[in-house]
């Protein structure tokens, strides 16, 4: 196998797509195709992946989120809500942009790396002064370092905090900048406390590339008088609850007349 070849690892029952990123000595560095997780295997762990069996019912999850319903086309115009969003992967990332592009969201990336993120956040707002933002690339939770309640524990989630904790105080209210915040295995309860509207991951899941984005999207297409549907939001994303949580807040869409 090589750099680039796409894999699946049998101690995990073949459940997901990597890509092989870089080989040293006998061991394989993995990068998740569909979720955001890196990972390292044996070769003898990995069998080939061809494309043919969609494991993880990607086709299934990609029509789902874009089969929306549209917003209605009479007398009266829409703003929805404008999204920075700021990534850890820039692979990530672009597939974002791509997603908010195809849902007509006016958006802004920015590759950061996780630990650079909270001394960058107040002027990257006073730049681009979005309506929603969201803070996300990589995370990890590690069991041998501690409890799920230590932030010590986990790869990035005080990074994460520490960047929602800056982030309010450029804006205090929930509902003046919408924050979307953490990757896989975050530690939601941190972030939520930190001031974060919505945040991964509830049960310490992997979470899939898209998901901050089709918060972030849901976000920017909820009436900006009236409080969203939190349950219907979350559930929109590929491991709903599990993967992420948040508060019920109004939305950031503008309706105006005439159109």
């Amino acid at each position: 196998m090589n750099i680039g070849d796409l894999v699946t690892r049998n101690s995990y029952d073949n459940d997901l797509i990597f890509r092989i990123i870089d080989i040293e000595s006998d061991i394989y560095y993995l990068k998740g195709i569909n979720v955001r997780l890196y990972a390292d295997s044996s070769a003898d762990d990995l069998v080939s992946y061809d494309g043919e069996l969609d494991i993880e019912e990607e086709a299934v999850f990609q029509e789902r989120i874009k089969d929306r319903t549209d917003i209605e086309r009479d007398e009266y115009f829409y703003l929805p809500g404008k999204v920075l969003h700021i990534d850890g992967d820039k692979e990530y990332l672009n597939r974002c942009l791509k997603f908010y592009e195809d849902m007509n969201i006016a958006s802004l990336g920015v590759i950061e790396k996780e630990e650079d993120v909270p001394s960058k956040i107040y002027s990257l707002l006073e730049k681009y002064n979005p309506n929603i933002l969201v803070i996300t690339g990589h995370d990890a939770y590690y069991k041998r370092k501690g409890n799920v309640g230590d932030l010590d524990a986990y790869k990035n989630s005080k990074n994460f905090v520490e960047a929602v904790m800056e982030a309010r105080k450029y804006e205090s209210s929930h509902e003046k900048l919408v924050i979307i915040a953490g990757a896989c295995q975050s530690n939601y309860e941190e972030l939520i406390k930190a001031g974060a509207n919505f945040a991964s991951s509830p049960k310490r899941v992997n979470i899939h590339a898209l998901d901050p984005a089709i918060v972030a999207v849901k976000m920017s297409l909820s009436d900006i008088n009236k409080d969203i549907d939190l349950k219907s939001i979350i559930e929109s994303t590929k491991y709903g609850a599990n993967g992420i949580g948040g508060i019920i807040t109004k939305g950031t869409m503008y309706m105006g007349y005439p159109r």
